[in-house]
């Protein structure tokens, strides 16, 4: 797997090997320390197990192939089976995977391999809510950089499986003006001259700001936390404008309060893009499980 690297990249979601296994490694050092003692106390060392990961509600899937690189990672030895592809629509009782091999290795890894594929999934699953709930316009879905520390890779890749798209990955790979840049610099003055080829995107809060930001013909202008009768006038200006004859090409995101009650309303203004800072800091994992078959 490898990540979708760029805004709003048409690529498929992939995740780099090397980073994955960091992930991984990190996770299952944080979880196991220096031994899990339970197991090693109460299972024997050559017990061999059959086990499946069975879904407790209905859900997007997302992460079972990360879930296989954990257990391949504790144990290489172990046999995983999936059962349902990534990305497919599962339903309470549905096996997701069957695992086979050392008892103490599946025991070791299912903590880790559990927590991953169901916050992973979670994310999916909203994503894939409010993408749904906006049908038919074209406008996108995205999320934000509120992520958990050092899974921000998989959660952007959980949000392109519920068929979102990524905002931003790093504060490198795009230019960002918002408005506690603005306060520093003392306004839209001290706008600085952006390498060629890099996108900008400037954030306003109000119709005013937006008329301004406009005329430095950025990337994508923000419209942070405007009503929506604001929204729909700042589409109108911009579908209306024209630079030397041609039609005015930024894009427009609204962002802050939008919800799954709300978001259609946002949808149906005409802007391109609506952020979503809950698709990856509000998260609701879906409730997963790993069960040992009858020995």
């Amino acid at each position: 797997m490898a990540y979708a690297k760029y805004f709003l990249s048409e690529t498929k979601p992939k995740i780099n090997r090397r980073q994955l296994k960091s992930i991984i490694k990190r996770a299952l050092m944080e979880d196991i320390g220096r031994g899990d003692i339970t197991t090693q106390l109460t299972i024997p060392k050559n017990v061999l197990i059959k086990a499946k990961i069975i879904a407790k509600e209905d859900f997007l899937l997302c992460g079972i192939d990360l879930a296989c690189d954990v257990f391949k990672t504790v144990d290489p030895s172990l046999k995983f089976k999936l059962q349902i592809k990534e990305g497919r629509q599962v339903f309470n009782k549905n096996t997701l995977a069957i695992i086979s091999g050392k008892a103490r290795s599946i025991l070791t890894a299912e903590r880790v391999a559990l927590n991953l594929l169901s916050l992973l999934s979670g994310i999916a699953t909203k994503t894939s809510k409010f993408v749904k709930k906006i049908e038919p316009f074209k406008t996108k879905i995205t999320d934000t950089r509120k992520t958990i520390a050092g899974l921000r890779l998989l959660q952007k890749y959980a949000v392109r499986i519920g068929s979102g798209y990524n905002h931003r990955m790093r504060l490198d790979e795009m230019v960002l003006i918002k408005d506690n840049h603005l306060k520093i610099m003392g306004g839209y003055s001290g706008l600085p001259r952006v390498p060629k080829g890099c996108k900008i995107e400037i954030e306003t809060q109000n119709l005013k700001e937006f008329k301004y930001a406009l005329s430095f013909k950025p990337d994508i202008i923000m419209l942070d936390n405007m009503k929506i009768r604001d929204i729909q006038e700042a589409v109108r200006i911009r579908n209306n404008l024209k630079f030397n004859g041609s039609s005015c090409l930024t894009w427009l995101e609204a962002s802050g309060g939008i919800h799954l009650a709300n978001v259609k309303k946002y949808a149906a203004t005409g802007v391109e893009i609506i952020s979503i800072g809950e698709l990856t800091d509000s998260i609701e994992s879906v409730d997963i499980s790993l069960e040992v078959l009858q020995l």
